[in-house]
């Protein structure tokens, strides 16, 4: 992690806070006592900014400086609204290609998903502001730089996201090991979004419940299944197949 990706220390806080630069995640330690925290926590109030109160170990060992109890993360990029990049992909007389990542928390799966989500020529990557991969200048060196060139949308709920998308007339379609349906055997040349889940826990509920088709890969050696970014790897290529064969 490089230092400029962090600012701790209540005043440094604040003033990064008034500078407008866009904070990636915020910890607060547990039952922190001070009246400047209330006035960060008010500047916050309007923003979608992660906040998690934390054991002060956990802010130790992200520095041994003093943190004076708070330690932010700045972004760096900008995330974009979904609905205006829908809006626009549709203005140019292309079908949205489009990916939700479902509590993808490791910054190296999500630096390879983006790397593959530009190759293939996704037109945006949307994540939930909780439960999410903390990007930083190391997940863009693990992208290869492909965060600065494809648009990262962060947004408060998944499912009405995913509403969204399907009211805009994308398909929703969850790769998961649980799926009837093989990835090859489906359509996918119409406008669509694929949803990719952790590896912890998969795809929620919340969204399976919605989706459109749910695809599998089928696995002929020994391991029940891939790593979620060669699961990437796999399903938005089969798109571009599709598309452009």
């Amino acid at each position: 992690m490089k230092n400029n990706d962090i600012v701790f220390g209540t005043r440094p806080v604040l003033e990064v806070i008034n500078s407008g630069k866009t904070l990636e995640k915020l910890f607060i330690q547990k039952n922190l006592k001070k009246e400047i925290l209330e006035k960060i926590k008010s500047k916050l109030s309007n923003k979608k900014i992660n906040i998690s109160y934390v054991p002060k170990e956990k802010l130790n060992r992200i520095t041994k400086k003093n943190h004076q109890g708070i330690i932010c993360y700045i972004s760096p990029i900008s995330y974009q609204p979904i609905e205006e990049i829908i809006q626009r992909v549709f203005e140019k007389g292309k079908d949205p290609f489009v990916i939700i990542l479902d509590r993808i928390t490791d910054t190296r799966n999500f630096g390879a998903i983006s790397r593959v989500a530009d190759a293939s020529g996704v037109d945006a990557i949307i994540i939930p502001e909780k439960e999410s991969a903390i990007i930083t200048s190391d997940s863009i060196k693990t992208s290869a730089g492909a965060i600065n060139y494809i648009p990262i949308c962060k947004v408060k709920s998944l499912r009405s996201t995913a509403n969204f998308l399907k009211e805009s007339g994308l398909k929703l379609v969850s790769c998961t090991e649980k799926g009837d349906t093989k990835f090859y055997d489906a359509d996918l040349t119409s406008p669509c979004c694929i949803i990719l889940g952790s590896e912890k826990d998969g795809i929620s509920n919340s969204l399976m419940d919605i989706s459109d088709e749910r695809l599998n890969i089928p696995m002929k050696g020994n391991v029940e299944s891939l790593n979620v970014s060669s699961s990437a790897s796999v399903i938005l290529f089969e798109v571009v197949r599709q598309r452009f064969r």
